[in-house]
């Protein structure tokens, strides 16, 4: 029966035989290893719903911190406290008023060991203090280093923790200390460990 002479379609005019003519017009995917890779980038910030809900959008938790301001009362009892003559140990006890983000004073103690200030710093609460503590060497030298300690204890809320971190660099510049230490518990607070990381300190 006579009729129109079908074309060759493309897959017929494969010249290799005994190979599926389909796969001639394939054209091969280049190797995953080859193609350049995107650079990242953090995810878009949004109008602040994830801030609130306390989640993390690209943030860092430094841009979240909040630096309070130190008191000028309390500047001026840390100058006076600097220059102190008694030869006692003492400290001063400082808290982040978080109503007016302000770091102010708490109390005062004079003649105090290091095992009776744990003793007045809470227990779940962050806390700031300035430590003036007479110390015998071992060579029987007596000097009397200001410590700086920030008791920052396990537990506490994530809010009020960020408002202590953020605000003891400008507090630890105030009080122009070099003696930086933080506990973890109070229970870290005792004489013994307190000489040893004076120690390190000639």
């Amino acid at each position: 029966m006579g009729g129109r002479k079908r074309g060759r379609s493309p897959r017929d005019s494969c010249p290799r035989k005994g190979i599926n003519r389909m796969w001639c017009w394939v054209k091969p995917s280049p190797c995953p290893a080859a193609r350049p890779r995107q650079p990242w980038s953090p995810p878009l910030k949004d109008s602040g719903t994830e801030k609130r809900r306390g989640l993390w959008t690209g943030e860092t938790m430094s841009d979240s911190l909040v630096v309070c301001e130190v008191d000028p009362e309390l500047k001026e009892k840390l100058r006076k406290f600097r220059f102190r003559k008694e030869t006692d140990n003492a400290a001063i006890i400082m808290k982040v008023d978080k109503d007016r983000q302000m770091v102010v004073l708490e109390e005062e103690f004079q003649n105090i060991s290091p095992d009776e200030l744990k003793l007045e710093l809470p227990e779940r609460q962050p806390r700031f203090v300035v430590y003036s503590y007479k110390y015998v060497h071992e060579d029987g030298r007596v000097s009397y280093p200001l410590c700086f300690i920030f008791s920052s204890p396990v537990g506490c809320k994530p809010e009020q923790q960020m408002m202590y971190a953020g605000s003891k660099n400008r507090l630890v510049q105030t009080a122009e200390l070099t003696k930086v230490f933080e506990i973890r518990t109070t229970d870290d607070l005792t004489e013994a460990w307190l000489q040893e990381k004076l120690s390190f300190f000639r």
